[in-house]
């Protein structure tokens, strides 16, 4: 299942990268992360007992700093005016935050470097659909909010005959700091190795719409992402892609939360729950064709 990834402050996300497609060019620069800008909390009313539980220091202005990799279509992803922060994941988060008595600053970063600086004081929270895992959970609170597999995708007709599940000898396409670059792609490196048979070319990409637009030009031969991100991107190329074999590994996503700051992690549990009672977490993920990932018990480090 997926980790995650990184993105550029500068990418309009996987919009901008199949523009970079029409235009003949693979790959993007990565300037690294900027703000986004102050989102407006959504409409849900607050919940006055949980909002009592955000800490002192979050609440006192009003709003909760965000670290996002804005380059994960349609979780999360830049707008057309390269700043705003938009995806479902994005809606989602404002509207917890909502429920929380808080309005939404999110800023853009590299996915590797989120949950780092989140430990450092410079963000209050990370979203940016982080798989939920062992190793994570030593380092943070994870509060879980979606569920969602792994994806293959390559070029239409699959011309280069991949196969997930022996890929042997094939180039693939991956965003760097993935669960999918992390784990997925060494466990089959290995495998071909003890096969004797020849080795992935794994071609690691700064965000995902690099790695996309890798597939489609034909540099690559196949990429893996979280299973709602390819299936975006298999739809934004209009053809030029196609998924690949089944969603495996399902696993849930995790708001990142300090290690220290579990009573504002529970609260902002309920907060999903309250959503999912409520009917706005069905609206939201409706509304991106994702609600296959829906769950129906958010919880601190399941």
């Amino acid at each position: 299942m997926n980790a995650r990834k990184t993105r550029s402050g500068v990418l309009l996300g996987l919009a901008v990268a199949m523009a970079l497609i029409a235009a003949g060019c693979g790959e993007k620069s990565d300037t690294g992360g900027g703000s986004t800008g102050t989102t407006a909390a959504a409409a849900p009313a607050v919940d006055e007992a949980l909002a009592a539980k955000v800490p002192d220091t979050v609440k006192s202005d009003g709003k909760i700093l965000v670290g996002i990799d804005t380059s994960y279509a349609p979780n999360e992803f830049l707008d057309t005016d390269g700043k705003t922060a938009v995806g479902w994941d994005v809606d989602l988060f404002n509207a917890v935050a909502a429920k929380l008595g808080l309005k939404t600053e999110y800023r853009t970063a590299k996915f590797p470097d989120l949950i780092p600086a989140l430990q450092s004081g410079k963000y209050e929270f990370a979203v940016s659909s982080f798989t939920i895992n062992d190793e994570r959970k030593q380092q943070v609170n994870m509060v879980s909010y979606f569920n969602a597999g792994t994806q293959w995708a390559t070029k239409k007709g699959n011309p280069a005959g991949v196969q997930p599940d022996d890929a042997c000898g094939k180039k693939v396409a991956v965003q760097t700091g993935t669960v999918q670059q992390m784990e997925d792609l060494p466990k089959r490196q290995k495998a071909c190795k003890s096969a004797g048979k020849p080795a992935i070319t794994i071609d690691s990409y700064q965000d995902q719409g690099q790695a996309t637009a890798a597939v489609a030009s034909g540099k690559d031969d196949a990429m893996l992402a979280d299973s709602p991100v390819a299936a975006y991107a298999v739809k934004q190329t209009n053809g030029q892609l196609e998924l690949l074999g089944d969603i495996y590994d399902a696993a849930p996503y995790g708001y990142v939360v300090k290690k220290d700051q579990t009573e504002f992690a529970q609260a902002t549990a309920d907060a999903v729950k309250a959503l999912i009672a409520d009917g706005t977490y069905k609206t939201i993920l409706e509304k991106w064709g994702v609600q296959a990932g829906a769950i129906d018990n958010p919880a601190v480090n399941p």
